[in-house]
């Protein structure tokens, strides 16, 4: 493999300078102690080890930037979807460059998303644990709650018993809580010299008895291997620990199915287009399918309903030969526009076709003047939650792209973060917000102004701007991560891909599956 190919672009100003950041992991000086004093690989270099050459899908690589408590590159850990012997599998791979491999709140919440990835898309698992565990100081924000660290350890064991195959490489630290990981996996390989599973390291066995201990005694290869039974496999160095990874993926008893070659037309007009027409003016909406038509094969699309609820277009068209059916946002979603999305999406899950959500609803305040208007807004509240109630309740993969706003009860209907779609992927310009900052003075004005100061009403305001960004949301891991709008037809088509696996898999045993 001559090298791990991701896909993204390069872009401009603050999106590339991100990238850059966080491409560096924890800094210089971090990476010299990690290769040369600890003599280890970086996180990349492993995965570039374990992956055919081909391009990976990195989920999430801008979270944990500008969190209240400070910069932590990535969420401290690399997670992805890529391919391993012609196998489509998710990998959780710990960069101990950053703070060590310390765990954070965001570096959980990073973990259980990859976890949740493979769960709805049935993919094998690689746990790449290099860690030295929580950062104790917010442990309250780690350890008790349901979604906290225990629930990764509940995960492994709710994978295994959905017949998910995991398997994980101690290459580094595996203290306190991240020594459960290894040794809940149904395979592991740990590394000689390098790899360590303790509850507790020799500083503390030191402490509590005053015995003097190495971590090699106390919980090396040669010991798990030979004596305690924790991991499976011995490997004297990285490369062939990370060869036993792919033996290991290639006797899963997966059926690879070689991808078929799909015959299809590029878009008529050119992707690099996309970049002009992302939505700067959240006031009001572009024509969708200028999007439309620069992402799906040919520009063809099938119109759904074209002359009924026009503020929101439905259809079906293809993805580098992947069907889809699309639900796209072309304005407010009004009542008959939601009864169209119910409409729609009911008819894509009764034919089992994925469903790509593109989302760019408007700032919409409502306030009720009159009795007529009551009566339309409550006409278009049951409509939305009709329409939401089709896809809550859609079973074939849903995947989101916001390319503009993603305002109030809207966004819901149209497959929000909270509607659980397989992968949701944001434009750099989104905006993620209960309504616009501009519309909250709006709003404010209707109302009277009741008890809203002007300082207080401009406090709000620029928080709303602030907390609204595409990065803001990238960061606390409210999406799969940021992509540049000429990346789109690329990134959805992997996802596509990525789905179509679950589906073989469901060939081979017999079950009823989706159509692609």
């Amino acid at each position: 493999m001559q090298g791990v190919r991701v896909l993204r672009g390069g872009g401009k100003n603050g999106y590339s300078e991100l990238y850059e950041k966080i491409r560096k992991g924890g800094g210089e000086k971090a990476i010299v102690r990690h290769t040369q004093r600890n003599k280890k690989l970086l996180v990349r270099e492993r995965l570039q080890m374990i992956l055919d050459d081909e391009a990976f899908l990195e989920l999430s690589p801008l979270a944990g930037l500008g969190l209240p408590y400070g910069d932590v590159p990535s969420s401290g850990c690399l997670t992805g979807v890529g391919k391993i012997c012609g196998v489509w599998c998710v990998f959780i791979a710990n960069d101990a460059t950053i703070k060590g491999g310390t765990s954070y709140p965001i570096s959980v919440k990073k973990f259980l998303r990859a976890q949740d990835i493979a769960m709805q898309n049935c993919l094998p698992t690689v746990y790449l644990v290099d860690s030295a565990g929580a950062f104790l100081p917010l442990q309250a924000e780690l350890f008790p709650d349901k979604f906290h660290g225990g629930r990764t350890f509940y995960n492994v064991a709710t994978m295994s018993a959905m017949k998910i195959p995991q398997v994980a490489v101690v290459c580094g630290s595996c203290t306190a809580g991240g020594a459960y990981i290894p040794t809940m996996a149904e395979e592991t390989v740990i590394i000689d010299k390098i790899g360590t599973i303790f509850l507790a390291g020799p500083p503390l066995v030191k402490a509590a008895t005053g015995e003097n201990v190495s971590a090699e005694n106390l919980g090396g290869g040669k010991l798990h291997a030979s004596v305690s039974g924790c991991v499976d496999h011995f490997a004297p160095s990285e490369r062939d620990a990370y060869n036993c990874v792919r033996n290991i993926i290639s006797t899963l008893n997966i059926g690879v199915f070689p991808e078929e070659i799909m015959d299809y037309d590029d878009p008529l007009y050119d992707a690099q287009e996309l970049a002009g027409l992302a939505p700067q003016d959240y006031s009001h909406t572009l024509d969708i399918k200028l999007i439309l038509s620069r992402l799906v094969d040919g520009s063809k699309f099938q119109e759904f309903k074209a002359e009924y609820g026009t503020s929101l277009v439905t259809g079906f068209s293809h993805l580098e030969g992947h069907l889809v059916g699309i639900v796209a946002s072309n304005g407010e979603l009004t009542e008959v526009a939601a009864l169209k999305g119910s409409h729609f999406v009911q008819l894509c899950n009764q034919r089992n076709i994925p469903i790509l959500f593109l989302q760019n609803t408007p700032s919409c305040a409502a306030i009720t003047s009159h009795l007529s208007k009551a009566e339309e807004h409550t006409n278009r509240l049951k409509a939305h939650a009709s329409m939401m109630a089709a896809v809550a309740c859609a079973s074939v993969p849903k995947i989101t792209l916001v390319v503009g706003g993603c305002y109030g009860g809207e966004s819901y209907a149209m497959c929000g973060r909270s509607f659980d779609p397989n992968f949701l992927f944001l434009w750099p310009n989104a905006r993620i917000a209960i309504m616009d900052s501009e519309e909250i003075e709006l709003h404010a004005q209707k109302e009277g102004g009741g008890s809203t100061t002007e300082s207080q009403l401009k406090h709000l305001k620029k928080m709303l701007e602030e907390e609204s960004s595409a990065f803001y949301s990238t960061a606390r891991l409210w999406d799969d991560g940021v992509i540049l709008p000429q990346d789109s037809r690329l990134v959805i088509a992997q996802c596509l891909r990525i789905i179509k696996q679950k589906n073989q898999s469901s060939v081979a045993q017999g079950y009823p599956v989706m159509r692609m």
